[in-house]
C-alpha cells in the first residue's frame, strides 16, 4: 500500500462526499491525524484531532467513563469503542476515528502485549472496533506505521457506505 495515494483517494472521496472526519489517538501519538492533514484542502474534511494519551485526557476530554477504564484498561476494545463514539458526539463529524493500543517497546503484558492496538470507528450508522496484533518484535515506530495503514483501509472502507 502506497500511503500518500491512498491520502489522496480518501481526502478527494471526503471532500467530494462532503464528509467530516476527527481522529482520537492513543499509541499513534498523532501519527493519523498529521497524514489526514498532508493532503492541501484538509479544512474541507478534517474537523478535529485528540491525542489522548492519558487516562485523565480520555476521561475529561473523551468522557470514557472512569469504570470502562478501570475495569477493562485503557487498552481494550471497549475504551476504544467509547473513544469514538464519543469523539463521534463531541465533534459532530461523520466519522470518528479512535486508537489505543501498545506501540512498545515496554507496556505490554502476558494479556495485553507489546503490539496490540485496537481501532476503532463511528458514524451515525454504526461502531466498529477492530483488534490487531502486531507482534511485540516489530518496533515502535513499526507499531504505529502499521496502525496508521490499517486506520486509512477502515477509513476508506467506511467512506463508501456513506
Amino acid at each position: 500500500m502506497h500511503i500518500n495515494n491512498e491520502l489522496k483517494k480518501i481526502a478527494s472521496s471526503l471532500i467530494k462526499k462532503k464528509i467530516k472526519i476527527s481522529v482520537a489517538e492513543s499509541c499513534t501519538g498523532g501519527l493519523i491525524s498529521v497524514n489526514l492533514t498532508k493532503t492541501p484542502g484538509a479544512s474541507k474534511y478534517f474537523n478535529m484531532g485528540v491525542i489522548s494519551y492519558s487516562n485523565y485526557s480520555k476521561k475529561k476530554i473523551l468522557k470514557v467513563k472512569e469504570r470502562t477504564l478501570n475495569n477493562n484498561g485503557a487498552v481494550s476494545a471497549e475504551t476504544c469503542k467509547e473513544m469514538c463514539q464519543n469523539l463521534f458526539k463531541i465533534s459532530k463529524s461523520n466519522i470518528a476515528i479512535s486508537t489505543t493500543g501498545i506501540a512498545g517497546p515496554s507496556g505490554g503484558n502476558k494479556n495485553k502485549p507489546v503490539g496490540l492496538v485496537y481501532i476503532g470507528i463511528s458514524n451515525k450508522k454504526n461502531t466498529e472496533v477492530s483488534k490487531f496484533n502486531f507482534g511485540k518484535k516489530k518496533s515502535r515506530t513499526n507499531i504505529q506505521k502499521m496502525t496508521l495503514i490499517e486506520a486509512i483501509k477502515i477509513i476508506k472502507k467506511n467512506i463508501n457506505f456513506l
